[in-house]
Parts: structure tokens; sequence; C-alpha cells
């Protein structure tokens, strides 16, 4: 994969242009879309003259910084002016936006060229991809597979080269899900970092906007963008050195429920840790078998309330599986809903509390590699379990706490399918989060 770390500097110096790039990625989606269906919309032509736009600005001394001229994509959750945001939905495909998102603004104020809207599970209410008004997503690395969810379609782009990196969104797992599944690099940012204005919302309460991208190092460039400009760092950080780093293994819950490939190949990562200085503790988050009964009735009773005047008005326009999950969600009493409040901070608090004596938390990213497309369960440690409960096991605690958390590729299954590491962060620490995971990158790497 190119990483635009790599080509930001030739870009500077005229070595490739904005154009050469852009012209190199619609080929691609052009080559690839039919058979994977990441993109719903490309905007090829208003990308080339963006991109032609910024081939000017750079020659003549006005690069705007490292994403100038580079051509990422959108998750089409994100309004950008003058598109359809369809939200994956027949709901909503004759919305087009009026204005720009404020994440859109941002990279479009430093300069990136927008080659068109992804593909998702419709309404983000879903992890496989499969149930979109617009047909299902496609596994680069096995078309048979879902590429994970909501932002499949964003993570097909990267890891095939249609775009050299993307925007995604997250309210259970739907960054650092589909970039384990895919093999690239997903940052859930901690909640409230990232603006979610002008984003199609699933829950108000969880939901986190955030990027995908080849690199830690490209995550990291994506995301300082996205901030305004007075809470922006720097394009860089320096890896955190592997010797002393403390690292919290989340034991337990979270790795009862594993594809055994899936359980080798982090555990031997966190061992590979260990040998290069890393000190490694188990923790624990206590009630972490109540997430998923919280988690379930904040998301449902949020986007009951979202969906009820669609719901009501166009039922049929909604694929069937996502709207019998919202056919479903009105039934969320508010009593539960209440309780599901309360439990959301208890949990945060006992994030919190794993973080004594460690600097990050490390985890799977996703319990199972890449499920079959229509897969009801797959098998795991234990027996076997539901697809979308698999899914989100290891990821939707993280949206309930807040914390920033990432997924880095940390090698493959027996099937050649990829495995994502997940590190957590202390709140209020993304940049020490993301100087942790360019260590473990390129000690996984070397």
């Amino acid at each position: 994969m190119t990483t635009i770390s790599a080509v930001t500097s030739r870009v500077a110096a005229g070595a490739v242009t904005s154009e050469q790039l852009t012209e190199n990625c619609l080929s691609v989606i052009q080559q690839l879309n039919p058979k994977l269906n990441a993109f719903i919309t490309v905007t090829a032509d208003t990308a080339l003259q963006q991109a032609r736009a910024a081939d000017k600005e750079i020659a003549a001394g006005r690069r705007l910084g490292p994403l100038h001229g580079i051509p990422i994509s959108l998750k089409d959750l994100l309004d950008q002016q003058g598109v359809p945001t369809t939200a994956g939905s027949l709901v909503r495909k004759d919305h087009v936006a009026i204005a720009d998102a404020v994440v859109t603004r941002r990279l479009r104020e430093s300069g990136a060229v927008f080659v068109g809207k992804t593909n998702l599970h419709e309404f983000a209410f879903g992890t496989t991809s499969e149930d979109s008004g617009f047909g299902a997503i496609r596994n680069p690395h096995d078309p048979l597979r879902s590429p994970g969810g909501s932002s499949g379609g964003s993570a097909v782009a990267v890891a095939t080269g249609m775009s050299l990196g993307t925007v995604g969104t997250d309210t259970g797992g739907s960054i650092r899900i589909p970039a384990a599944a895919c093999g690239i690099v997903g940052l859930k940012p901690e909640w409230g970092h990232v603006s979610a204005s002008g984003v199609v919302p699933l829950s108000r309460q969880l939901d986190h906007v955030g990027p995908l991208a080849a690199s830690v190092a490209d995550a990291w460039l994506l995301y300082n963008a996205m901030q305004s400009p007075s809470d922006r760092i720097g394009d860089a950080l320096e890896a955190t050195p592997l010797k002393g780093l403390r690292v919290g293994t989340l034991s337990g819950y979270f790795f009862d429920r594993l594809d055994e490939d899936v359980e080798r190949g982090v555990l031997n990562t966190i061992q590979h840790l260990q040998r290069l200085g890393a000190t490694v503790t188990d923790v624990n988050v206590p009630h972490a078998a109540d997430m998923a009964a919280i988690y379930l009735h904040l998301v449902f009773g949020d986007a009951a309330e979202y969906h009820a005047p669609t719901l009501e008005s166009r039922p049929k326009d909604y694929t069937e599986p996502v709207r019998l999950r919202l056919e479903m969600a009105r039934y969320v009493l508010a009593e539960d809903y209440i309780r599901a409040l309360r439990g959301k901070a208890v949990i945060a608090r006992e994030v919190d509390r794993a973080f004594d004596g460690v600097d990050v938390l490390a985890l799977p990213a996703l319990a199972i590699p890449a499920p079959p497309i229509g897969a009801a369960t797959m098998p795991v440690k234990g027996g076997s379990d539901a697809v979308r409960t698999l899914m989100l096991r290891c990821t939707q605690p993280f949206n309930l706490s807040g914390h920033p958390a990432i997924s880095i590729p940390c090698g493959v299954t027996r099937d050649r399918m990829p495995i994502g590491l997940q590190l957590v962060g202390r709140k209020g620490r993304t940049p020490a989060l993301v100087q942790a995971a360019l260590a473990v990158e390129a000690a996984i790497a070397g």
C-alpha cells in the first residue's frame, strides 16, 4: 500500500503530482469497484480539478501541509457540499449536502482531494457492510468475505489503493473492525475530539469520527488535520521507546471467545513486545460481561429516535435486516435507557482504573477473521457465537468509555486473512497512544 507519509514529500518536491496520484486512485476504483463495491459515489471530475489546483498552488509555494494534493475518500455519512450523503440507504438517495461537515471542511482546508463517498452498512447500523441499499461490500483479501463494518467501503478503499486515506465513523467498532478485517490501521479518537457535526448519526452518545489509513503515521496526519487549527500538534510524532513501555493485557472476557488464529496472533505479538523490553501486566474490566446490554440499549434508543419519521413514512426503503433492527429498537424502555447511561459511566470508570500502572491496554481488535458474507455464526474458543456479537465484542467497551483506541495489523490467519491488535490509550493522551502504536507497528514489521 502506498502511504501518505511516503508520498507527501515527493508531491511537495514536484517529483509526483497530485493529478498523477488522483488519476492512479481513480484508475484503481474503475478497475476494482465493480467487484468490491467500495464506493457509492465517485467524484472523478471534481477530484481532478482539485488535484490540478493543488499542483498549481504547491508549485507556486503555497503548500498547505502534508495532505495537500493527497487523494482521500469519505464514508458516505459525512456531508460534502454538492454531493449526495446517502448513509448507504435508499431513504437518503436523493439527499445532496448543502455544506461540508466540519471534518470535510477541515480536510478541504488542508488541501486534501476527495475522490468519492464510500459504501457502508446502512446507516452504520451493522458490522458486516452486507446490508446496504447499494449492495454488499466485499473484502479485498477474499471477495466471499465481509470487509467488516460499518466503514467497510472506507477500509477497502485504503487497502486497495482506491484512496490513500479515508474518514470513517465508529459507534461500536466501525473504524477498528474493518481496519482489522482488511489489514490496515484504524484510529478511533477519544469521544468528542473530532467533530461529528454534519455526520449522519447512529448514536450521538457513542459516535466517533476518525481516520483509516495504511500506516499509523498516516492515521495521525489525517487525525491532526481533522482537529481545529488551534488543537493541532504537529505532522509527525516520535515513537515511544518499547523498552519500559507498560502494556496492560485485557485478559478474561476479551480473550474468552476468540478464533484460535486470532488469539495466537495477538498473544504472539504481545510476547514479542515483551521480548523487546515492554512490561506486560494482566488487567481487567470487572463489568465487561455487561457491556453488550448497556451498548444495545443506548444505540437502539438513539437510533429509534432518529429514524422514527422515516421508519413510519418510508419503511420499504430500508434494507430488511436494518429495518427489523430499527423496529426492535422502538421497544427500548426509558428506564432501560437510563440504566444504560449509568452503566456507561461505570464502564468508563473501570477502564480508567485499568490504566493504573500501565501506559496502554492491548487486546484483539476483532475476535474473528473477516466472516463469510451471509454467515450468521462463527466458530470460536468454547463453541460458536453470532457474528455481530463476536465482531463488537472487543471494540464496543471503548465507545462506552470514550477512550482513544487504534487497530494495527499483526499478522494473518492460516487462511491469510488479516488479524488486528487493538491498543487503547488514556483519556486526554491520544498523541501518547499514537506514539506507542508507532513503536508497536515498527516492532511487528521488524
